[in-house]
């Protein structure tokens, strides 16, 4: 068999193959004498038609099969031979296979780049610090607080945090349209769950008021029926009501899971999930310059066909998360370009991480995911069963599992200085650095 190669541009490499006639003509030939052992021919019985016979009634079929299977055998051994690491299944182009001559096809594939991973001893990296104070603490109380307000009715204009309670109705060139009218609708003004302008139509009213309020629907907006339209909406207020938030007592307690020990129980619990909110938020940061400072030190190419792969996985991804049917409102392909080569760059370096290192999954880590899993759920014990039969959630977390512990690995061989931020700084929440 005789190869030669060539590069196309980047990672794309051509493959020239000649298959020697005689090994097209001999699996041929052998195949046929195979199938004239058993085959049933009318007017013969089985096994017994003249080879000639056969070669008329299956010659095509069999040598489009043999074609089909030198193909997959011969680029197999073409890219072994050429020491090639396919990056994509190949494009057979330029196939020839006449009878009694050689069998010759060109192979198009995008393969591997070569990955020369940098010393990860240059790679400085900064370790986050943090200490939850009693600031942080009372702000994230005012804010659980916040999260269940009571609304006490008010008789003044209604304003900014304010939850209004009205009826409307909408017309769009004069007819009334489906979803436009509504009566006893509560909202609070400022939240954003209703347009812009509606809201704005509703600020200042008094209960008892009816205004005139016009909406410019987005183009882009959910529905296909009012987007890009213009509705004239009539919005009676019948109720204005202010914000009230809620006593810290029992009751306060126990909407949050508290049911014995009060307050200071509240504020332990309270604590402890802080604890957990500023270590993953610190976790997720170290892990996300880890994967920054692999990218910006090993610049690499990465092939085509895998971002096309990735693009493709994505939009699937984002249809499942957002129940999206129609094709048409996936985002557009381009948008994902640079995120999937990101994350076809980013995955072939950590594969190269732990080949240099010879990571293996650490089976103590992924039980300790399992048990975070699980957690302390009534049916624990079910709910780890049901996680150790299904092969696809074992993959992630074992995947998870591989993917902290490159992260480690690297750590211990970089250099890391450490910086002091506050819990707001790091997580969002709490008190104002």
């Amino acid at each position: 068999m005789q190869v030669s190669i060539s590069t196309v541009s980047g990672l794309e490499r051509r493959l020239e193959v000649a298959v020697p006639a005689d090994r097209l003509t001999g699996e041929i030939e052998s195949r046929l004498k195979q199938l004239a052992r058993t085959a049933r021919l009318k007017g013969f019985r089985p096994g017994k038609a003249p080879m000639i016979v056969v070669r008329q009634q299956f010659s095509q079929q069999v040598q489009s099969e043999v074609v089909g299977d030198l193909l997959r055998e011969t680029y197999s051994e073409a890219i072994s031979q050429q020491k090639l690491r396919p990056a994509t299944d190949p494009k057979i182009e330029q196939l020839s296979a006449e009878p009694g001559a050689d069998l010759r096809y060109v192979a198009l594939v995008e393969v591997m780049p070569e990955i020369d991973l940098k010393p990860l001893s240059q790679l400085t990296l900064e370790r986050a610090t943090s200490e939850i104070t009693e600031a942080d603490q009372s702000a994230m109380l005012e804010a659980m607080r916040r999260q269940r307000p009571d609304y006490v009715a008010v008789d003044r204009a209604a304003g900014e945090g304010d939850q209004v309670t009205v009826d409307f109705e909408g017309r769009i060139d004069g007819e009334t349209f489906q979803g436009g009218s509504a009566n006893d609708l509560p909202f609070v003004i400022g939240q954003g769950r209703m347009l812009k302008e509606f809201e704005d139509g509703a600020r200042g009213a008094k209960a008892g008021e009816t205004r005139s309020v016009t909406v410019n629907f987005p183009a882009d907006y959910g529905s296909a029926a009012v987007a890009g339209k213009t509705a004239i909406f009539t919005v009676t207020v019948r109720k204005v009501e202010e914000q009230k938030l809620p006593e810290i007592d029992d009751a306060f307690c126990a909407a949050f899971g508290v049911n014995e020990g009060g307050l200071e129980a509240l504020k332990t619990e309270m604590l402890e999930s802080m604890k957990r909110e500023l270590a993953n938020a610190i976790k997720n940061r170290v892990r996300t310059q880890v994967f920054d400072k692999l990218l910006e030190a090993n610049p690499i190419d990465v092939p085509r066909g895998m971002v096309a792969e990735t693009v493709q996985s994505m939009q699937v991804d984002f249809a499942r998360r957002m129940g999206v049917k129609d094709v048409s409102q996936l985002p557009n392909p381009e948008s994902m370009q640079e995120p999937a080569k990101r994350r076809v760059a980013l995955g072939l370096l950590v594969g190269e991480v732990i080949r240099a290192g010879n990571l293996k999954v650490e089976r103590e880590r992924v039980n300790a995911r399992l048990n975070e899993l699980v957690g302390d759920h009534p049916s624990a014990d079910e709910l780890r069963r049901q996680y150790l039969q299904n092969a696809e959630a074992m993959r992630q977390i074992e995947s998870q599992t591989l993917e902290e512990q490159v992260v480690d690995y690297v750590l211990a061989q970089a250099q890391i200085t450490e910086k002091a931020y506050s819990f707001s700084e790091l997580t969002g929440f709490g008190a104002s650095a």
